[in-house]
């Protein structure tokens, strides 16, 4: 991977990210069921949004594309995002369906039930091929979907839009610049006993467009049928993208392209909330992307990343800044290296 100068039109995001969003309500008793939990905080939330703020956060011109409620929700995830330093000039506003929140519990160090409150639907699923705005999509830097975003009509359908145009104006100018699927599966986005092969068969065709994917070893599984990190990745370049990244965490996340593979340890923590790591993760993948880092390099600063974020309780307002992930990717290694010494 080699560093380039920004390449993105006028008017166009340095990153853009097509996604969910909403309300994260947590609580603020830990260890403690939702039924006896008697004070929560309300956060920003959304796989999406969150990967955009923590490229913002990073120092990247990040704009989010969703939707939320015509309603008080809706209006804080706009104030949010803009005061976390996100575009949300191409988040729509849909008077029929409410802004989502999202639940969850918090059982340090690996459990953390979570609900999500979009029933029938979402603002972000409705999110139609029209109202898409290309000219984003293909002048951006880097473009960021989810496999969720796949998962309904009509925002399948503007997924693979979006993903087409990208793929034609990459043939067209010589060059693919990063579009990065995240294998984000959320079975409940999924319905019926024919979830999991809708998912796969949605995640292959969107795969076809794609330069990165990323996902834990279940969703690495969902995509491609393989759960071994070593078969998936190999799956995952088989089906056309170019950098296949499998996060195992506390076993550390696999990196793989054509020429390389890397497998970079976790950095440990003591976990308050680990709902908001993986996204962590992906703002930092986005940075290092863009920023042409060896692959060991850029794996090792998304680790950070996510450790750090997993350390706090919320998710969004979590996100590190670069000093804080080169802080800790520094101590770690320091640590290894005494630990070798040791030894």
């Amino acid at each position: 991977m080699s560093t380039s100068e920004p390449s993105s039109v006028d008017g166009a995001p340095e990153v853009l990210v097509l996604g969910r969003c909403g309300v994260d309500v947590y609580p603020l008793q830990t260890g403690v069921g939702l039924e006896d939990v008697e004070t929560f905080g309300k956060f920003l939330g959304g796989s999406a949004a969150n990967v955009a703020v923590a490229a913002a956060r990073l120092g990247r011109r990040a704009a989010l594309v969703s939707g939320v409620g015509d309603d008080p929700f809706g209006r804080f995830v706009r104030r949010s995002l803009r005061e976390l330093g996100v575009d949300d000039s191409r988040v729509a506003t849909d008077a029929d369906h409410l802004t989502p929140v999202t639940f969850c519990e918090v059982f340090p160090p690996d459990r953390f039930p979570i609900w999500f409150y979009r029933r029938p639907t979402a603002p972000d699923l409705q999110l139609d091929e029209c109202a898409l705005d290309l000219d984003a999509v293909t002048g951006a830097d880097l473009l960021w979907v989810t496999l969720t975003g796949l998962s309904e009509e009509p925002s399948r359908s503007a997924h693979h839009a979006a993903l087409a145009a990208r793929s034609a104006a990459g043939a067209a100018g010589g060059a693919r610049r990063p579009t990065v699927l995240d294998l984000d599966h959320r079975a409940d986005f999924w319905p019926g006993a024919g979830g999991t092969e809708a998912a796969r068969e949605q995640a292959q065709r969107a795969l076809a467009h794609a330069t990165v994917a990323v996902g834990n070893r279940e969703e690495c599984w969902v995509a491609t049928g393989q759960d071994d990190a070593e078969a998936a990745a190999d799956a995952l370049l088989e089906l056309g993208v170019e950098v296949a990244v499998v996060k195992q965490g506390p076993a550390g996340v696999l990196g793989a392209t054509r020429s390389e593979r890397v497998v970079v340890p976790a950095t440990p923590v003591d976990v308050v909330n680990g709902l908001g790591a993986g996204d962590a993760f992906g703002g930092s993948l986005v940075d290092g992307l863009l920023a042409g880092l060896p692959l060991a390099e850029l794996l090792a600063r998304c680790n950070a990343a996510g450790a750090l974020v997993a350390s706090r309780l919320e998710c969004a307002t979590a996100m590190p800044t670069a000093e804080e992930i080169t802080a800790h990717v520094h101590a770690h290694a320091a640590r290894r290296t005494q630990e070798a010494q040791r030894a």
